[in-house]
């Protein structure tokens, strides 16, 4: 029988996109199938296959974004949330293949099924995109998605405290503000999509949550204060205000993890 770390090793190591978001639904269906035995015995890549295009650019060298409401605004952010999605399945694949023997069933179930929500958004975005007349690779797209998962590939604990509690979360605080706007634009179609994935984060992030919490129970360390020093170590940037605070309340992320070390 074929492992869960083996068949993780393969999604990650397919680069061209829509081969990667098939591979990691077809990944889901095994595991949900009883046909990948839980065992991470594969060796997971320090970088999964990506296509040529989109260019990876540096942060400080990415295209700046129009916040108005033009049809060219709307495609450079919709390439932008395509890209993080697609991105997102490598990370949710990484953390089962890479850690997936430190936990019970139940985790694996819980990210295997983030992976597949993850390639779904990705292709309901590059639908739209093309919709649009545009496509995932048209553009640029930032470089410095996979340094979280560099930067955490030692510790689950850490993986999770910064992935979904610190990435996810932010999009919780940013998407119904996007979805705002494209909905003030007349673009109802990409606003129902931004919606779709708004409530699927939500479930995401209560996966991280209860997780960390978790593992943190099984090491004896208490969560929040866990948590607090994980984000100074490991997280590049700043958690910025405005939080949506019910949101992540949703999610079990209250306030007592992120309210005190916020700039």
């Amino acid at each position: 029988m074929t492992s869960l770390g083996e068949a993780a090793r393969a999604v990650l190591l397919t680069p061209d996109p829509h081969d990667k978001r098939r591979a990691a639904r077809a990944f889901a269906r095994a595991w949900r199938r009883g046909e990948l035995d839980h065992r991470c015995d594969a060796p997971m890549p320090d970088r999964p296959a990506w296509p040529a295009k989109p260019e990876l650019l540096p942060p400080a060298r990415m295209p700046r974004r129009r916040k108005g409401g033009s049809e060219r605004g709307r495609i450079a952010m919709l390439h932008a949330l395509a890209h993080i999605e697609f991105v997102a399945i490598d990370l949710a694949v990484d953390l089962v293949g890479r850690f997936g023997d430190e936990f019970p069933r139940a985790f694996v179930d819980d990210w295997i099924r983030v992976a597949a929500d993850e390639a779904m958004h990705f292709a309901l975005l590059d639908r739209r995109l093309r919709a649009l007349g545009s496509h995932y690779g048209a553009m640029p797209a930032h470089a410095g998605l996979w340094e979280a998962a560099e930067a955490t590939a030692d510790d689950a604990l850490a993986r999770l405290a910064i992935v979904p509690m610190v990435l996810e979360a932010r999009g919780l605080d940013v998407t119904p503000a996007t979805i705002a706007r494209l909905s003030e634009a007349g673009d109802a179609a990409s606003a129902r999509i931004l919606t779709r994935i708004y409530d699927d984060e939500i479930r995401h992030v209560t996966a991280g949550t209860r997780w960390f919490g978790w593992l943190c129970d099984e090491r004896g360390f208490h969560a929040v204060e866990t948590w607090q020093k994980l984000v100074k170590e490991r997280f590049r940037g700043a958690l910025k205000a405005p939080f949506n605070d019910s949101a992540r309340l949703n999610a079990g992320l209250t306030q007592e993890y992120y309210a005190v070390i916020a700039s």
